[in-house]
């Protein structure tokens, strides 16, 4: 019966399983106050009760002077010292269930394994790598679903500048995050200077990466420790010099306390494009041969993407560079432009080749266009 239940469960569409989720939980949560509203009234009760038998038995006995009225008080005093504990106990027993059922989604929680591991036979990448990579033949899919990557073939060349653009949803953040194997390829394999990266541990692997995400996090604390996540082990100098490339520096220093100033839960007290340069300067500290940029200039007014754009370039320098873009005009430049449509890659050239073809790049381009006119 269990295993019809769950596959009849697992056919069912999203929108009827979140639905009988939320009934489950519905229901388990009035049974719980059903149970609360029980539990404490039932132990109000039981104090009166023995309130009122002290009163019944106690007065008769003290209008027939056979008990002086100050031990009758005593005794009602004694009865109050006798239920506050019992009373607290009721209160605390509602917190201990509450803390149990925490306690097991965090212990659920700790339990898990990491989809993405080592192997055993894993070996460090010595040093510091060329950062020559290689999509062979690349296919991947999420646990269940259509292929979002379908037979990948991509050579980037070491220091070299390629650019993934294409419509929303064809997979370009999903090929970068298969770099740091984030996930791994289904089928086919990702190639760092001659080695399959799930032959790396994942430590030297990621110790060659940087990444620069549009949705930018940063740490509760201070502008300085945000900075040094990216080499703890660096010198105050160099967390400065990387300020200023990172074009951080000026704004740094005109917070309140400086680089010593707490910026709040994922940098609430910073505008977007001081984050994306607080971001930058920390990949620039880093200094790994391999870097990410994922719509690192969006949503930024005109003079700050300037800003981080200038800051960009400093940071590419000599490093293998991923970038991901939807506005085409920021990455004309690159040595490379990979346009990718339903899950394969459909051209592939510099800019000045790919418009000469007219084809999807030629599109999007003259989309955009229009758009800015």
């Amino acid at each position: 019966t269990e295993i019809y239940t769950l596959s009849l469960h697992d056919a069912l569409p999203i929108s009827s399983r979140v639905g009988l989720y939320i009934d489950r939980y519905r229901s388990s949560l009035l049974r719980a106050l059903r149970l609360m509203a029980t539990f404490e009234p039932f132990i109000e009760l039981t104090s009166s009760l023995g309130t009122i038998v002290i009163i019944y038995f106690g007065g008769r006995l003290a209008l027939a002077q056979q008990l002086p009225i100050e031990d009758l008080v005593a005794f009602f005093l004694y009865l109050d010292m006798f239920y506050q504990p019992i009373r607290a106990l009721s209160g605390a027993w509602e917190q201990v269930q509450e803390a149990s059922a925490g306690a097991e989604r965090v212990a659920e929680l700790l339990g898990e394994e990491p989809d993405v591991q080592d192997r055993p036979d894993a070996f460090e990448l010595s040093g510091r790598a060329q950062g020559h990579l290689l999509f062979q033949d690349v296919t991947f899919r999420y646990s269940q679903g259509e292929n979002v990557l379908d037979h990948i073939i991509l050579d980037v060349p070491a220091g070299s500048v390629v650019a993934l653009v294409g419509p929303t949803g064809v997979g370009k953040t999903t090929l970068a995050s298969l770099i740091p194997r984030f996930y791994d390829v289904c089928e086919g394999a990702v190639i760092l200077d001659g080695h399959d990266i799930r032959d790396l541990t994942l430590r030297s692997l990621r110790r060659q990466v940087s990444i620069v995400l549009q949705d930018v996090f940063l740490f509760h604390g201070t502008a300085r420790e945000n900075i040094l996540f990216g080499r703890p082990d660096a010198t105050e100098e160099e967390v400065m010099a990387a300020a200023q490339a990172a074009n951080a520096h000026d704004f740094i220093q005109r917070l309140p306390d400086g680089y010593d100033t707490l910026l709040g839960e994922r940098g609430v007290k910073l505008s977007g494009g001081q984050k994306q340069r607080i971001a930058i300067a920390r990949a620039i500290l880093k200094d790994a041969p391999i870097l990410i940029l994922d719509e690192a200039t969006s949503a930024v007014d005109t003079e700050t993407e300037l800003l981080i754009q200038q800051a960009l370039e400093r940071l590419m320098v000599g490093k293998t560079t991923i970038v991901i873009a939807h506005r085409l005009s920021t990455v004309r430049d690159a040595d490379a432009i990979v346009v990718l449509e339903g899950s394969r890659i459909r051209e592939q050239g510099t800019h000045t080749e790919l418009m000469a073809l007219q084809g999807l790049y030629w599109r999007l381009n003259e989309v955009q266009r229009q758009i800015a006119d």
